[in-house]
């Protein structure tokens, strides 16, 4: 039995017991001996079942102000003293509006519930597992780990041979008796510390052997493993952090509104109620004569209840409906981004998507844009261009003038690899010591699994991108890395195979920024190599190589001009003696609980010393297709880019002139200056409290910023700096795991699909595959519904707010009595039939202007950061504009109705036609209205329109016929009504003029400001309707080459390696199969491993990009290119 022992959680150690966790072809089974578990292993994702939905669902949609300010009406309608209304108008809207959003929540959670429990399905680890035993040779597990860190690269783990040994015997398992000493839970994804004793021998434990919670098993049958952590403890969940939900700021307005709305219904409240109490002191005690008041009933207790009889009366000006439409509206210009195919990635069949539906909007108001760089701007596909070895410079730029090196002297070299420069394969054929040596370097020091099911069939599973274009690299010009073992690594050299010894390897992290093996030839001779960041490698030299140096220098420049990554390469000669030393007190190092890294650093810095430089590796991180053209159009529309990447400072820097993010006019700065163009930030520093506010105000004085070196945390940090100081919209865009704090920080996040695994998107509100996609999803998708949801907010609290306010004009001729001056199935009807539709037809089809001529004119995307379209300025001048209207609405029906007589001499002032043209004069002007605030008229909303109005009158002649009498007397009062008004000319005359008279400002004042301030959607609105056609093709930029004296950034892993792993003392992988000693000269052999882009660089997905793919969908990018040839 294993008796687990968690150090330093607390006051006391925790003891928990043995759990097997067994894995067969598709499913994980867990055998539970014994657990005292201090967590269980449950997690729960779903939000109800079928119990709790029902109560769970209405206490949230009750939370809802406005969901509980009209329960609240519905209490006061029951009571006969104050409801002037049927309880009906009240409950039709509410359990609407109530099912339709209990609809969509069910929807939600049983989609979501159904993912999880499709998850269960696959090979995929469910705890912290300490791996014991696999059915794999030499008790190896293969793991893909892209739901932890991002990356798609199978990674290997392997047990220690003490427990290896066990198999897959349960009783052996069982009988074991072992204490694992480890750290308490927490959110470090690389790194473990801990120990295992087992008959008195101490074991070290670390990253390597540990199974992750969300890693999938890969290769591997079955395997066991003790469960060291479960559920909420394990490294996953506490990585997961806090989803906060997330809202607009136009929600957050609405709020704001909605409290002001209540205070001004208090107001008007307040108001008719002492009208009614001066009414009932002066006018109302005529009336008691035939009308006796109730015993106690004075004139203080009809305000009273007149009061809380208009509140019900007035309730519409909080539209219950305001909140379903825009559900509805959201919902529908989600759909507008998953279905648009411009956005449509055809190579990997990827799609965008709208992950959620609360934000479109947002998508228009956008300000600050933080970008991770590395899979984002660019392609993380490595290939290998250039190199210096000994002071000379190779690789020449690929034109169509130069030829591809040919490689078919090696009959191991990738077909896909590409190089163009012929003098390097002379030198290695020539044999030159120093190129040989250097190609020996990236053969040997590197962390690279190789697999061979096949002769010369080479696939390589790689920590990073660059490690393996290094070692195809290699491979190709005659050094091939063929398999390795924990004690030895295997390469041909020109046709001869060798066996090195593998004595140590000392690994790559973010603080080393280097890595080293030490190997012994089959000669004896004992050497360590290392390669590196050139800063770091330059101060380990011996000072015999300070003009090597120089040199080197120079060419590295020259790489940096070109953008490229670049890794210093250097060895020595160890000796023996001092060597079995140094290997004796890191073997006690890296078996101390306390301080180990620290102590496995300093023995890394006193053996890496005194270095001999061999040379340096130039690798270019290609950018994605578009990015250059969609920073600029972005920056067109005043969106500032902010870079936030874990690379060196000469890498981003170099990335941000190729993506025109930076321009050689442009000052530069590390430091915090007030005159700067250009802001670097190398150092986290910067976001220390004491500095924060000086580096943003700097920062936004700036037209570029690039921050450096940052952790996934501090990109969080600098995201949340900006949101809580600059007031501004915020969106954060990357495609890796360590960009999801980032993401899930910012207003809006976006993940984009590449390299690195889902994680981005899955923790992001919306997704697609490149990151030029992103000027169509703010400039044209985001302007669109950030424009048509103020349009539909202006729009919505106009018709509502002038329907309301003739309630309150009424109340001044009705003795402020609560009676309604609207038909009760017109008030009912209103919102959910007769204005429904085609505000919503507004809503999701009106455009300013299409899709081109956004992109032509970046600047309309301006008005949406500056809230120009619906704020609090523009929400009171539509209150203005509905009181006029309701002002006329009102009086011109009442004047043209007083004292009127019909054709026939009849009367027909009376109040069930004065209702009756009253709402027919409001339903005309609402409509011509959204007909005024409509910019794109299509067939729909034509339709939705005119089928309004004509229902409108279909219900109410229904409604008002003698048979809707017949059967239910009360409930259709108005008999006979609309056949007798609506046959008189007058009528229709009084509705004309008051439609006229509706509209006739709002024409005068938009064709004054036209006139005297057009906007910027005035003069492009002009401009289109002159083209009358698309616009004329954007120019052509002639791309101009840039020459830099910068250094580029070095090229390496940003993740511990394998390092401990291939070290730990047993064989990695099967028993290789027989090979070939020789090169012979009989042409290529195609290999499984498939590199990626033009020039067969590497990717951890290890699939081919160079495959032709058939229609591909035109971007637009691209689709402004064939327009500039065709115009």
């Amino acid at each position: 039995m294993f008796t687990l022992i968690i150090t330093g959680w607390g006051k006391s150690s925790q003891s928990r017991h043995f759990t097997y966790l067994l894995h067969s072809s598709s499913f994980i089974h867990l055998f539970t001996v014994l657990s005292f578990l201090l967590q269980t292993n449950a997690i729960k994702t779903s939000k109800y079942n079928f119990f709790t939905f029902l109560p769970l669902n209405l206490f949230e949609q009750f939370q809802r102000i406005a969901n509980a300010y009209f329960l609240f009406l519905l209490v006061l309608q029951v009571i006969p003293a104050i409801s002037s209304l049927s309880w009906f108008t009240t409950v039709v809207p509410l359990v609407l509006v109530l099912t339709v959003t209990a609809a969509k929540d069910a929807t939600d959670d049983i989609v979501s519930a159904i993912c999880n429990l499709c998850m269960i399905f696959f090979p995929r680890v469910s705890a912290d597992l300490l791996l014991l035993s696999s059915s794999e040779p030499l008790n190896l597990v293969y793991i893909e780990t892209a739901e932890l860190d991002g990356e798609t690269n199978l990674k290997v783990r392997q047990a220690l041979p003490v427990t290896g040994d066990l198999g897959d015997d349960i009783e052996k398992l069982a009988d074991f008796n072992g204490e694992v000493r480890c750290e308490p839970p927490n959110n470090r994804l690389d790194r473990f510390t801990g120990t295992l004793t087992y008959a008195g021998q101490k074991y070290p434990l670390d990253n390597e052997k540990i199974l992750l919670r969300g890693c999938t098993l890969r290769n591997t049958e079955w395997c066991f493993g003790l469960v060291l952590f479960g559920g909420p403890e394990t490294k996953l969940m506490q990585n997961c952090g806090k989803s906060t939900f997330k809202r607009t700021s136009i929600d957050r307005l609405m709020n704001v509104l909605v409290l002001c709305i209540f205070g001004f219904l208090a107001i008007m409240c307040t108001i008719l109620a002492i009208g009614n109490f001066f009414w009932e002191m002066n006018e109302g005690s005529q009336f008691t004569v035939f009308l006796p008041r109730q015993e106690g009933k004075d004139a203080k207790f009809s305000a009273f209840l007149t009061f809380w009889s208009y509140v019900i009366i007035l309730n519409t000006v909080v539209p219950i409906s305001l909140y379903v439409s825009v559900e509805i509206i959201r919902l529908g210009n989600s759909f507008y981004i998953d279905w648009d195919r411009k956005m449509y990635f055809a190579r990997n069949d990827t799609p965008a998507e709208a992950r959620t539906t609360t934000l479109n909007e947002e998508l228009g108001q956008i300000k600050y844009v933080f970008s991770d760089k590395t899979g984002t701007l660019t392609q993380n596909i490595m290939t290998f261009n250039k190199c210096s070895i000994n002071g000379k410079s190779y690789g020449k730029k690929h034109s169509f003038f130069t030829d591809t090196v040919d490689f078919s002297f090696n009959p191991l070299a990738d077909p896909r690899f590409m190089f163009h420069d012929h003098a390097l394969v002379e030198a290695v054929k020539l044999e030159n010591p120093e190129v040989h040596a250097f190609f020996r370097l990236l053969a040997l020091c590197h962390t690279v699994m190789a697999e061979e099911k096949t002769e010369g069939e080479l696939l390589y599973q790689a920590q990073s991108p660059d490690e393996g274009a290094l070692v195809t690299a290699a491979r190709n010009f005659g050094f091939v890395f063929r398999s390795r073992t924990p004690e030895s690594v295997s390469i041909m050299e020109m046709g001869q195979q060798r066996s090195y010894e593998l004595l140590a390897i000392l690994d790559f992290n973010n603080v080393r920024k280097r890595m080293s093996v030490i190997v012994r030839s089959p000669e004896g001779k004992l050497s360590l190599y290392c390669k590196g960041a050139d800063t770091i490698i330059y101060e380990r030299l011996h000072q015999s190589c300070s003009k090597l140096m120089d040199v080197t220098t120079e060419h590295l420049n020259e790489f940096a001009g070109e953008g490229l990554r670049t890794l210093a390469l250097a060895y020595k000669d160890l000796d023996e003696d001092y060597f079995s030393q140094w290997k004796q007190r890191h073997h006690e190092a890296s078996t101390t609980l306390d301080d180990r890294e620290d102590k496995l650093d300093q023995l890394y810095e006193e053996i890496e010393k005194d270095l001999l430089l061999l040379g340096a590796t130039a690798i270019e991180d290609k950018l994605q297709d578009g990015v250059p053209h969609t920073i600029e159009q972005l920056s067109k529309a005043d969106v500032k880019i902010w870079v936030l990447t874990g690379d060196k400072q000469e890498t981003a820097e170099n990335i941000g002139y190729s993506c025109n993010l930076l321009r050689e006019e442009m000052n530069e700065t590390n430091s915090v200056s007030v005159q700067s163009t250009v802001l670097l930030v190398p150092q986290a520093y910067a976001l220390e409290h004491s500095m924060e506010l000086e580096f943003l105000r700097t920062a936004c004085m700036c037209k570029a910023v690039i921050c450096c070196r940052v952790t996934p945390l501090q990109k969080a940090q600098v995201v949340e700096l900006v949101k809580k100081y600059k007031q501004a919209v915020t969106l954060a865009i990357g495609d890796g795991a360590n960009d999801v704090s980032m993401i899930k920080a910012a207003h809006i996040g976006v993940g984009i699909s590449g390299q690195e695994g889902m994680q981005a998107v899955l923790s992001s509100d919306y997704s697609f595959a490149q990151f030029r996609f992103l000027q169509r999803l703010l400039l044209v998708h985001g302007r669109w519904s950030y424009l048509r949801m103020c349009k539909f907010l202006r729009y919505f609290f106009y018709k509502n707010f002038t329907f309301t306010f003739v309630h309150f004009w009424y109340a001044f001729f009705c003795g402020f009595s609560a009676q309604t001056v609207y038909d009760e199935w017109f008030i009912t009807l209103y919102n959910l039939m007769y204005t429904a539709l085609p505000v919503l037809g507004m809503s999701l089809f009106d455009q300013d202007v299409n899709d081109l001529w956004s992109f032509q004119h970046p600047q309309l995307y301006m008005p949406g950061q500056l809230n120009l379209y619906f704020s609090k300025k523009a929400f009171f001048k539509c209150a203005l504009h509905s009181c006029y209207s309701s002002l006329v609405i009102f009086f011109i029906p009442y004047l043209a109705m007083n004292d009127t007589v019909r054709d026939d001499g009849k009367d027909v002032a009376d109040y069930q036609s004065f209702a009756l043209l009253t709402q027919t004069c409001l339903m005309f002007a609402v409509s011509i209205q959204l007909g005024f605030e409509m910019a794109y008229w299509t067939a729909v909303n034509t339709f939705f329109i005119l089928g309004s109005l004509a229902m409108y009158f279909a219900v109410t002649f229904t409604m008002y016929s003698n048979g809707m009498f017949l059967m239910l007397p009360s409930a259709f009062p108005f008999i006979g009504t609309a056949r007798n008004s609506l046959n008189q000319p007058n009528i229709w005359l009084t509705i004309l003029l008051t439609s006229i008279l509706c509209v006739l400002p709002v024409v005068t004042y938009r064709f004054l400001m036209i006139q005297l301030c057009p906007t910027i959607n005035d003069r492009v609105i002009f401009k289109v309707r002159q083209a009358k056609a698309a616009p004329p093709p954007l120019p052509r930029r002639a791309r101009i080459r840039r020459t830099s004296s910068r250094r580029s950034g070095y090229a390496f892993s940003h993740a511990q390696g394998y390092g401990d792993l291939v070290t730990s003392g047993r064989f990695l992988r099967r028993p290789a199969v027989s090979r070939s000693s020789g090169f012979a000269h009989t042409g290529r052999t195609t290999t499984g491993f498939s590199p990626m882009g033009r020039s067969a660089g590497y990717s951890p997905t290890g699939r081919p990009q160079n495959v032709k793919v058939n229609d591909v969908e035109v971007t637009s990018l691209q689709m402004y290119r064939t327009m500039d040839h065709t115009l």
